[in-house]
């Protein structure tokens, strides 16, 4: 990993749009290592965005996938979900999608992947097989698998991962865990502490980190950082208006985990429909993902940040408002 940059600064994948091509080559470009967010993507998205960034940089940048899960949905329990949340869509002129499933394009997208040869290939939401893994390494990339606890660093260590991502509590966006179920959750510097003492790999350190002082914590601990939040604000990013204008907004004060909008963990800012509807959420990914994303992008055109999935870390209010490379250089400034 050390090889692929000049700093020790990874920017995240954000899925949903926040992670482009500008933005992955502005921060490999700048000495870091930038990546690209495939989720919710088709596999020709996937390759036209991995072309894109390669005619901007000629540094190596990573591109994040996620693994598909297989966990069947209650129908009564989505119909009653849909029916709690439907006044929140008509609001804003849109409609509750259907409560699809899908495996987000994953065989196409492997293809893809062993074609282009990227420096990094990352999962979340679980960890492949040692043969998707070794296919991969075979041409030139590197294999990372997103970790929230011990048990499962330890299958990807098993299934032949190079480098581990291991993800704190206090990270944005979803919980990479594989068992998509209420856990027992660890703080970034405990976490990394847990497996490398257990575990002989690299490992990149993901949650909550937003200053060059927050990354040198994590190289005392043995860690390379990686930065979601931190780079959300950057004019690169494609982060809504909305969203990017949300994360200096004094309105909002604290950020939770929620299921509300996907079905899944995932940390963002409390806003109106979190507050309204997390108590009632159902373990129902990608199924309430897709109910509720027209009403999201509803939102989003309105400039109504309350039915938005805001999702930003702990540390949002520490973001700053930088083109990506100014940010590289701040960071490498304040961490020496």
């Amino acid at each position: 990993m050390k090889e692929l940059m000049r700093y020790p600064i990874i920017q995240a994948p954000m899925a949903g749009g926040a992670s482009t091509p500008k933005l992955a080559a502005s921060v490999s470009n700048a000495g870091g290592l930038g990546f690209l967010a495939a989720g919710y993507k088709t596999a020709e998205e996937m390759m036209d965005e991995i072309g894109q960034t390669r005619q901007l940089t000629e540094r190596p940048f990573g591109v994040n996938v996620f693994v598909p899960g297989n966990e069947p949905a209650d129908e009564n329990i989505l119909s009653g979900y849909r029916e709690k949340i439907e006044k929140e869509a008509e609001s804003v002129g849109a409609e509750i999608g259907k409560a699809d499933s899908d495996d987000d394009d994953w065989g196409n997208k492997l293809d893809v992947l062993k074609e282009a040869g990227v420096a990094v290939v990352s999962f979340t939401f679980g960890c492949p097989t040692e043969d998707v893994i070794r296919e991969l390494q075979d041409v030139g990339s590197l294999i990372a698998v997103t970790v929230t606890n011990l048990k499962e660093a330890k299958k990807a260590a098993g299934a032949g991962a190079d480098v581990l991502c291991v993800q704190g509590f206090e990270a944005g966006g979803h919980r990479a865990s594989f068992d998509d179920r209420t856990e027992d959750d660890y703080g970034l510097l405990v976490l990394i502490r847990m497996i490398g003492a257990e575990l002989d790999l690299p490992i990149i350190a993901a949650g909550g980190l937003m200053h060059g002082k927050d990354i040198a914590a994590v190289l005392e601990a043995g860690a390379t950082a990686q930065l979601g939040t931190a780079f959300l604000r950057c004019p690169e990013s494609g982060a809504s208006p909305v969203h990017k204008a949300a994360l200096g907004n004094p309105r909002f004060t604290k950020t939770a985990v929620t299921r509300a909008f996907s079905g899944r963990r995932a940390r963002g800012l409390v806003n109106h429909f979190l507050t309204e509807y997390d108590s009632v959420a159902p373990v129902a990914y990608p199924y309430v993902h897709h109910m509720t994303k027209q009403m999201r992008k509803a939102a989003g055109q309105k400039n109504n940040p309350e039915l938005m999935a805001l999702w930003a870390g702990q540390g949002y209010k520490l973001s700053r408002e930088l083109p990506a490379s100014e940010l590289v250089e701040l960071l490498v400034d304040e961490l020496n």
